[in-house]
């Protein structure tokens, strides 16, 4: 169950707003009274209240808004208490001085801000001695590994316990929480209105992560990467899993590289099943599993861990075939035989990870490979690695490529107005392959059809690799429709 919280400064608009997620199904309500301007009479948020209510009311020193008094404060929630709300939410410091009374639950909370302290069983005990119904313990993640002792908590409590953290790091705790006992977990009324670090909106509960239907046998995958809040991997795998009916949940991580291995063992402990693995993460990642595919060890990086049902993990890289599959079909549209490249001018824009993956399908397919970098000695180093030509950044449009490659985020969403290549330094019927999904059609890919060049598109190219992981992770085949819909939906101007 998901509760969600309101927090609005009118009595008016906190009812109004309640009555909205009421339609909207949800089936309980956090009232944070702390947000409100003036808290005379709470009546009218208690009756005939549309579903089951948690009255909340945050001190200072708590991260809440309230300006009252203690004694105020303490007015306020006895007040609701005769009055018969479901849940009132009692701080651990002052639940003893709170008397149970009528039909209303307690739940005892703890928050800390700043961490998930060591002693974290010996805080969990000493709120299941506060006379409480349900438990509520919150902290702040600066690690995966964090997040874990939380769910492991959970799933050992003794009473009824709502325990996940705060913070990126402990975003997956949210989604999972409820996987390992937890009675429910707590959303924002929408992603405009987090009223907790980390908070998730209540529709991204139900549409992406479909927290209603995670279960204890719901299996478990993920992205790992640092940063990971832009990920679009969510969103096509969950919708996936949907599709074909799959008890799987996808989450992100977010992995700090000073974190990378304590992480990634931590999660084994709560049995994650297989993970997309994106910047900085995907050299690193080669060392984390018992078998390394021959291409992984040939590109130097990994983009999927998985294991099997015997438990091995294995490092498999889906970007260079993706990019090829891709790559391949824009050649087709150009009348080259069978989307063949041999001894065609290749140039790639940039000199990172998709760049050597990308380049080493270049060269091995017998295409005359140049690379032009922004970081002139990276670019120079890979040229030298993949036994192929360099040129410096600035002489980019000096060159007169069969095909134009594009691995640097330049023209990415936010910054659409921009290109990495100049319009009249393309050739009509050149194909042009831009690596970017987001937007799907650059600047640079609205500049090559304007001048007649056969295009490869990054969104193409990251469903592809995605199917590919999504058919690593489950051994089915993936609905490639379903994905790329999910994508275009996800990127669309109208969503945003």
């Amino acid at each position: 169950m998901i509760c969600v919280s309101i927090g609005r400064t009118r009595l008016k608009m906190m009812r109004a707003e309640h009555e909205a997620l009421a339609k909207a199904g949800a089936q309980l309500v956090e009232l944070r009274l702390d947000w409100l301007k003036h808290v005379s009479d709470i009546s009218p948020l208690l009756k005939d209240r549309p579903t089951p209510t948690v009255f909340t009311c945050r001190r200072a020193e708590d991260r809440g808004k309230w300006k009252g008094t203690e004694q105020e404060r303490m007015m306020l929630l006895r007040s609701a208490i005769v009055d018969g709300v479901d849940f009132v939410d009692l701080e651990v410091d002052i639940a003893k001085t709170v008397p149970r009374y009528g039909k209303t639950k307690r739940l005892v909370s703890y928050h800390n801000f700043e961490e998930t302290p060591d002693t974290l069983t010996d805080i969990y005990e000493s709120l299941i001695d506060q006379d409480a119904d349900v438990v509520k313990i919150v902290t702040m993640a600066n690690s995966p590994a964090d997040g874990v002792r939380m769910l492991e908590l959970v799933a050992s409590a003794k009473k009824p316990t709502v325990g996940f953290c705060m913070g990126e790091f402990g975003l997956f705790t949210r989604i999972l929480c409820g996987k390992y006992g937890s009675p429910f977990t707590y959303a924002s009324f929408s992603s405009e209105r987090e009223l907790a670090p980390g908070q998730i909106s209540y529709r991204d509960m139900i549409q992406l992560y479909r927290h209603h239907e995670i279960k204890e046998t719901t299996k478990v995958y993920g992205v790992l990467g640092d940063p990971i809040a832009h990920s679009y991997s969510p969103r096509i795998h969950n919708d996936a899993f949907a599709d074909q009916g799959i008890d799987a949940v996808y989450v992100p991580f977010r992995i700090s590289e000073q974190h990378f291995e304590e992480s990634l063992k931590a999660l084994r402990r709560i049995n994650v099943e297989g993970y997309s693995v994106t910047i900085p993460h995907k050299q690193r990642a080669m060392q984390a599993v018992d078998h390394v595919d021959e291409e992984v060890k040939t590109i130097g990086a990994t983009n999927t861990l998985y294991r099997n049902n015997r438990g091995i993990w294995f490092a498999a890289n889906t970007d260079l075939n993706a990019a090829m599959t891709t790559l391949r079909e824009a050649c087709m549209k150009a009348g080259w035989p069978e989307g063949g490249f041999k001894n065609r001018k290749v140039l790639i824009l940039g000199s990172g990870g998709v760049a050597r993956a990308i380049g080493l399908g270049i060269v091995t397919g017998g295409g005359q490979l140049t690379i032009a970098g922004r970081t002139k000695a990276k670019a120079k180093e890979l040229s030298e690695q993949l036994k192929c030509q360099y040129c410096t950044w600035e002489n980019r449009g000096s060159q007169t490529p069969d095909v134009l490659i594009n691995c640097t985020p330049i023209g990415m969403f936010p910054n659409m107005d921009e290109s990495p290549f100049e319009q009249n330094w393309m050739k009509e019927s050149m194909v042009v392959f831009d690596t970017i999904y987001n937007p799907e059609n650059t600047l640079l890919i609205k500049y090559a059809k304007q001048r007649n060049c056969f295009v490869g598109s990054g969104l193409e190219m990251f469903v592809q690799q995605a199917a590919a992981q999504y058919e690593c992770f489950t051994g089915q085949k993936a609905p490639l429709k379903t994905m790329k819909d999910s994508l275009r939906t996800a990127i669309s101007p109208i969503r945003k």
